[in-house]
Formats: C-alpha cells, sequence, structure tokens
C-alpha cells in the first residue's frame, strides 16, 4: 500500500474512535477501458469510504487517496461517495468528506462529468437534513471546490492544501507569487469559502470537536450534562462588550466556545457555545479583537458590512436547518460606507434580515451597546421576530446618533443662532426623548433591562423558557 493510501486511511482513523472503521466497497475499482484505463490498477477506485463513531456517535466518512490517478473523481469512485450519503440520509448521521484529488477524472470525460453531477445531487439533497463536513489536505480544485461549498463547514490544511476554481496562474493579470488564490490564507480570509484554518492535528480535534456539538441530523438535538453553575456571575461580560467573542465565551458553560470562519469578516463574529448542556449559536458585532495579552490586534466600526452580514446569514440559515437556538450581542449604528459596500450592502442586509425573520427557532437578543436605524432592525431585533430582547442598562436604541438627528432636526435654528450651544442643547433632548433604554422598554420592544454580570442567567433562562417553541 502506498504511503498516499496509508494518509488517507490514517486520515479516518485519526478522526473516529479506537477500532470503529467499517470500510465499504473496498473492493471497487474503475470500470472504464477509456485510453487504456483497463490496464490502470485503481484499488478502491481512489476513494476510501466507510462510516465509524465520534465519540459514541455514528458518522459517515469517505477520504480520496491521491496515489490513485491523483484521487481523481470517476464513475465509481462517485458511486462509492454518493452511497455513503444514501446510507447517511437513511441513518441521520453527518458525512465527512477528507478531499486530496487532481479534481475531475479526465479518462473518463463525461462520464467524469456525470459522476460529478451524482455528487453535487446528493450534497443538495442532504443539505439541513445532516450535516456535512468538508476538510482539504490537498487539491481541491475546479468541480470539487463546488464539493467543498455545498458542505456546511469546510476545514483547510494551512500549508499544502489548495482550494480553487481557477489556478492562481491560470486568471488574467495573476501569480501565485502575486496573489494565491488557492491558498487557505485567501479562501479563510479574502474569500470567506473556509471555516476553520490549521495544521493536520489541528483539523483532526476541530472536527471532532465540531461533530461533538452538532445535532446528528434536522430531528435530533444535542443536550450534554451541565455542570457549571447556571446563575453564576458572568464576570467577564463587560470586557467583552468590543471583542464579543469574550462576552460569548464568559457565558458559555465552562467557558466552551467554536468560533466559526474567524479569519472572515472579522467584524462580525460566529460561533457555537454551550448554555446548561445546549448547543446555541451566536451572531455578534464586533468593534476590537484583542489577543490572548488583551492587547488590540484589530478595531472596526460598529456598521454591518457585506461580508459581515454575509456570514451571519449562512451562519443564522444552518441554525434554523438544525433547530439550533440564535442568540445576537447587537452593537450596531448603520451601514458601512463604501463604493463597494454599496453595490452588495442592500442586498447582503436584506439576506441577513431574511435569515433572522425566517428562522424558527428560539431567538434571543441582548442589546449590549448602540442600536440604530435599520442596522439594529436588521440585528433579530423584536421587530423581526426575536422571541426575547435584553439590554444593558448603557445601551441606546434610536433612529440615529443624537447628535446627527440634532443636526438634522433643527438645521435652521443652528444657523440662525450660536450653533454650538444649540448642538448641544438638541443632542441632550433628543438623547433624552430617544436613545434612552427606557424609552424603548416602555413601548415593548426591550423586555427587560439587565446588568452585564448576569446575563449567563437572563439568557439561559430565556431559552428554557422558549424550549418547546414549534
Amino acid at each position: 500500500m502506498s504511503t498516499s493510501a496509508n494518509s488517507a486511511r490514517m486520515r479516518i482513523e485519526s478522526i473516529l474512535d479506537d477500532n470503529s472503521f467499517v470500510e465499504i466497497g473496498a473492493l471497487v475499482t474503475a470500470r472504464s477501458t477509456d485510453f487504456n484505463m483497463k490496464s490502470i490498477d485503481t484499488p478502491s477506485d481512489g476513494v476510501i469510504t466507510g462510516y465509524g463513531l465520534i465519540n459514541g456517535r455514528l458518522v459517515y466518512v469517505f477520504s480520496q487517496d491521491s496515489s490513485v490517478l491523483g484521487g481523481s473523481v470517476g464513475e465509481m469512485h462517485a458511486r462509492k461517495i454518493t452511497n455513503i450519503y444514501d446510507m447517511a440520509l437513511k441513518m441521520g448521521a453527518p458525512v465527512i468528506g477528507l478531499v486530496d484529488s487532481t479534481g475531475l477524472r479526465l479518462q473518463e470525460s463525461v462520464d467524469g462529468l456525470e459522476a460529478f453531477g451524482k455528487i453535487y445531487a446528493k450534497q443538495t439533497e442532504a443539505t439541513g437534513i445532516i450535516p456535512m463536513i468538508t476538510a482539504i489536505f490537498g487539491n481541491c480544485g475546479g468541480g470539487l471546490s463546488v464539493m467543498a461549498d455545498l458542505s456546511d463547514f469546510t476545514f483547510m490544511e494551512k500549508e499544502n492544501a489548495k482550494l480553487f476554481v481557477n489556478s492562481p496562474n491560470a486568471i488574467d493579470e495573476n501569480r501565485e507569487e502575486v496573489c494565491n488564490s488557492a491558498s487557505a490564507k485567501f479562501q479563510s480570509e479574502e474569500a470567506g469559502n473556509v471555516d476553520f484554518v490549521g495544521t493536520e492535528s489541528e483539523i483532526v480535534s476541530g472536527i471532532i470537536n465540531l461533530v461533538s456539538i452538532l445535532p446528528s441530523n434536522f430531528e435530533d438535538e444535542v443536550i450534554d450534562e451541565c455542570s457549571d453553575d447556571l446563575n453564576r456571575a458572568a464576570s467577564e461580560f463587560s470586557a467583552g462588550l468590543e471583542d464579543t467573542k469574550i462576552a460569548a465565551q464568559s457565558i458559555s458553560d465552562d467557558n466552551f466556545l467554536v468560533e466559526v470562519k474567524s479569519a472572515y469578516a472579522p467584524e462580525m463574529f460566529t460561533g457555537f457555545i454551550k448554555l446548561n448542556g445546549a448547543t446555541v449559536g451566536v451572531v455578534a458585532n464586533r468593534t476590537k479583537v484583542y489577543d490572548d495579552d488583551m492587547n488590540v490586534v484589530a478595531e472596526y466600526e460598529p456598521k454591518l458590512t457585506a461580508k459581515g452580514c454575509d456570514k451571519a446569514s449562512e451562519f443564522v440559515f444552518f441554525c434554523d436547518n438544525f433547530r439550533i437556538p440564535v442568540l445576537t450581542l447587537t452593537n450596531a449604528v448603520g451601514f458601512k460606507s463604501t463604493m463597494c459596500q454599496e453595490k452588495r450592502g442592500a442586498k447582503a442586509a436584506a439576506k441577513l434580515t431574511y435569515a433572522f425573520a425566517g428562522a424558527d427557532v428560539p431567538k434571543v437578543n441582548v442589546i449590549i451597546g448602540e442600536a440604530f436605524g435599520s442596522a439594529y432592525v436588521t440585528m433579530n431585533s423584536k421587530s423581526i421576530g426575536a422571541d426575547v430582547v435584553y439590554a444593558l442598562p448603557t445601551a441606546k436604541v434610536g433612529m440615529m446618533n443624537a447628535e446627527s438627528a440634532a443636526k438634522i432636526m433643527y438645521a435652521e435654528e443652528i444657523e440662525k443662532g450660536n450653533a454650538n450651544a444649540v448642538i448641544s442643547e438638541k443632542t441632550a433632548e433628543y438623547q433624552a426623548l430617544q436613545n434612552d433604554i427606557t424609552k424603548a422598554a416602555s413601548r415593548g420592544y426591550i423586555d427587560t433591562i439587565i446588568e452585564p454580570v448576569d446575563a449567563r442567567k437572563y439568557i439561559i433562562g430565556a431559552f428554557e423558557m422558549l424550549y418547546t417553541k414549534n
């Protein structure tokens, strides 16, 4: 057995529980006789398929073997993969694909194209029914890149893996040395096609961790034993009002957190936490990023961006498909103003609005900062379907910043009198009348004003109340 074949099998065995892997279709080989294929040995037709357990839970897996015709996808290769999907759909279990392939098997021509189509169709059938995870260890180009994006989550090895529709050197005015658009860095930071990047061992542990917190199918749920105090003080929540990853982690059981697409649109945090043992999805605006030593490494405006909205809406759609409750931490004063944002901003914001409004799962919103205008409405406000809305005492809700509103409404008075004095006076009036959080609460837009330290117990209480939401 070749080193590559060993790698394909070892990747499966490293992810699954010890001695739990059962191979299916080990004797399958290519049946094409075109281009002298009959004389080529194709063990397992370049893909190892089967099932096993991750922390005792059933999963189905395929791992491409690049030593067999580059791991290319042909008729029988695809048939083995679609067979795994059929079994996973019957049993309601996740599918994990470990990719290392040159793509379409050219020797099989139209049969190879048909093979790709069969896999796409099966992935589409599985969407929203069972979780699909792809991990890229080598090449994932052309039609294989579509397979990766049809998955729910994509992992990518940071040094050697390549993900592309067209290779960097095939793009006009580009070379790999100029912009390696196939690299993990580009695909995670710029394209947003990759959720997690790391070493091979980090990917293995990441997949195990992710599968452990996700439901096996759309009818399943994951509730673990919770040893953390449900009423404990969330002492770090206040420190995370700017870097909301910290806030989310502070309220989670034992500070558990899995961030999704951390490198893409970091001004919008998405990730999973645990509350009373149950998995909860978090979407949060973010204005600062701190490193492990609490040094600021990045700053952002409290505004929605097109990339941030796309990232969040995709995450909410997944949570809704698999009955995972959604928590939002809102601090948004508007939409980012650039020409690029103007091209895509409205469509992306509409998509996020649709995702929140259409989600049937329990939805809780905590206003942690300023919540102004349409950006606030889009971020899971009560008006588009949030079940429970909390706000911190320092939060503000209104049409826009008080000073900006005063300048618009009292433009004539400002022009005639002492501009600074008028602006100061009218800003204070508007602030008291419109942006005071108690005004929104008095109209029922906010359910309860809570202290940051009490965030964990209030949020857990809300989701417990919403547990039977139908």
